[in-house]
């Protein structure tokens, strides 16, 4: 299936059962990388899908292929969540969801945003720091580390 294809729309409260279990196969691969699941995989989406943005990308037929969880704060829009189908993943379809976010973080005068990632989790922290993206903040949490990152949206990633 070509990835012009696909249309972003807003989840609604329907919509958590096929939120999380998209987030539960998009993030399996990292279980054996830090021994245990990550806490996107044991998030209550029955809540998410009412207190956040969820934007999906369906393919033909309503094929949920992404999604992306943001929340508007004061100063940045916070992305919460990007989930991408194992068998999309590595197809740009995150570099979309970030420039997904970043629209509608200027639509709303906002002008950065920020999200937190595992350092485990090598593949996501290339792509985030490739799409301008900067570590302002680390954090132990279990046996791993987490990255604070944000990206300003005052000039164009790199």
């Amino acid at each position: 299936m070509p990835l012009d294809t696909p249309q972003l729309v807003t989840a609604g409260p329907d919509d958590h059962r096929r939120v999380r279990d998209l987030v539960r196969r998009a993030y399996a691969r990292w279980v054996p990388v830090i021994g245990r699941e990550p806490r996107p995989m044991q998030a209550d989406y029955a809540r998410a899908v009412v207190d956040h943005r969820i934007d999906l990308l369906e393919g033909d037929g309503g094929a949920l292929i992404a999604l992306i969880e943001t929340d508007l704060r004061p100063d940045h829009l916070w992305i919460e969540n990007i989930a991408v189908h194992p068998d999309h993943q590595g197809r740009g379809v995150g570099s979309r969801l970030i420039a997904h976010a970043a629209r509608l973080a200027r639509a709303a005068g906002r002008r950065e945003l920020q999200l937190l990632t595992n350092a485990a989790f090598l593949d996501n922290v290339r792509l985030y720091e490739r799409l301008g993206f900067v570590t302002w903040k680390t954090e132990p949490w279990l046996e791993s580390t987490t990255l604070y990152m944000r990206r300003s949206l005052e000039d164009p990633p790199g």
